[in-house]
């Protein structure tokens, strides 16, 4: 099973997406390579809305990730509601 990676800008922004990666991907490994936080999951990676929502205490636009987005790895699925990276095998 090949990973999927998604990296981010190492910053107070990201800070909560990170946080909810990890907490509903228990599989994820982050590194913090210098000035990125990059994740690395076997086969599949989602991102939710409602975990960040609750990280950040206000309504949250999914869209918003982008800002801080470095690079991603895998196939994206994507609706109002997740983010979701995986290989199609």
């Amino acid at each position: 099973m090949s990973n999927v990676f998604i990296a981010f800008q190492d910053n107070e922004d990201s800070r909560p997406i990170i946080e909810a990666i990890l907490a509903d991907n228990p599989a994820a490994q982050a590194t913090y390579p210098t000035g990125l936080v990059k994740i690395d999951a076997p086969g599949s990676l989602v991102i939710r809305r409602a975990t960040i929502e609750e990280l950040v205490g206000r309504p949250y636009d999914l869209q918003q990730i982008h800002v801080n987005l470095v690079t991603l790895s895998g196939h994206i699925d994507e609706d109002d509601d997740q983010l979701s990276l995986k290989w199609n095998n």
